[in-house]
């Protein structure tokens, strides 16, 4: 995982961090400085394996489908001496967004790299069946039919909780 730690923009935020590159079959690092120029510090922060799993397989699929199938990197402000704490990297999308609906996560996307691609692709061409798609057809119940009163036997119709208010009124009127 590479991470880019450029000055901030604002007085309230020294550091702006984001992940740039994933490198697959990297050995193990721990924020080794890969660059330095002008401020900005690229970073071969962390090395996190990669699982597919075949019930994410729909999610997989819908990524390759993306104009540019992307790594996610989720990213929490690091509570070590580390300055973030790498928790995880996927292909999923779906799994992104719960990390990024909750607010307490960064979520950053890298472009896959073609060995990861491939890899991604043969895992979906194996698992993957989509499913058609079966409209559902309505009962033939008919729904359009006056119901006078519907409930307990026990109960008086005229205090029936489910029964319609014309009814009542005109129970009333008699």
């Amino acid at each position: 995982m590479v991470l880019r730690r450029s000055p901030g923009v604002t007085a309230w935020s020294k550091w702006v961090w984001r992940a740039t590159a994933v490198l697959p079959g990297a050995g193990d690092a721990s924020w080794k400085v890969l660059r330095n120029e002008g401020g900005v510090t690229e970073y071969h922060a962390s090395t996190h394996d990669l699982h597919l799993y075949v019930s994410d397989a729909e999610a997989y699929a819908h990524e390759l489908q993306a104009q540019s199938p992307s790594v996610y990197v989720i990213m929490r402000e690091g509570e070590s001496e580390a300055p973030l704490d790498i928790l995880t990297v996927t292909v999923s999308p779906y799994e992104a967004q719960d990390y990024s609906d909750s607010g307490e996560e960064q979520v950053e996307r890298v472009a896959m790299p073609p060995s990861v691609l491939e890899w991604v692709t043969g895992f979906v061409d194996q698992h993957y069946r989509e499913e058609p798609f079966v409209k559902r057809r309505r009962d033939k119940h008919r729904t359009d039919r006056k119901q006078a009163g519907i409930g307990d036997a026990r109960i008086s119709q005229a205090t029936d909780v489910y029964r319609a208010p014309t009814s009542n009124m005109q129970e009333g009127a008699e």
